[in-house]
């Protein structure tokens, strides 16, 4: 005849445990950046590039989409130094401007007026929804009586949509 063990079991109310439970989420924008034309430098002096129509240049064309009024800002920054272009041995003396353009809300085009400007940064309030196109000039005048070398020159704009 076999014999029973009676088992004992022991329950600790002391323990416990815990779970680290994370809660994800993803933030889609409300304000985007498009560039509708690229600017391209005219040559009409021998020590001169610029986006001026008249000179043979092509001023940029950058639309900002803002979905939710009052909540961005837009920053543009005109070059102040090439990207790439050929050796050069001299300064290069820069100016540009960013203005209002196209707006599909006809207040927007008091953005103009209340822009602020500072270096070669310019900023906008954007305060309401729609869509506003800024034009943005460059001019770059090599040294005092020197010629561009010949070659490719690139300078970038930079352009931002920054949350408020």
């Amino acid at each position: 005849m076999k014999k029973l063990v009676p088992l004992i079991f022991l329950l600790s109310t002391t323990s416990a445990m815990a779970v680290d439970s994370p809660i994800t989420g993803q933030v889609q924008p409300k304000c985007s950046v498009w560039t509708e034309t690229s600017g391209v430098y005219g040559h009409p002096l021998p020590y001169k590039l610029t986006t001026t129509p008249a000179d043979g240049g092509v001023k940029a064309s950058i639309r900002i989409d803002v979905a939710q009024a009052d909540y961005y800002k837009a920053k543009f920054t005109h070059p102040n130094s090439f990207s790439s272009s050929p050796t050069l041995n001299d300064s290069v003396s820069w100016t540009g401007s960013t203005k209002v353009g196209q707006v599909s809300v006809a207040a927007m085009s008091a953005y103009e007026a209340a822009k602020v400007t500072y270096n070669n940064v310019t900023e906008f309030n954007l305060t309401l929804a729609g869509s506003t196109w800024f034009t943005v000039e460059s001019t770059a005048q090599y040294g005092s009586t020197k010629s561009l070398p010949a070659g490719n020159y690139t300078a970038l704009i930079v352009a931002e949509c920054i949350a408020k």
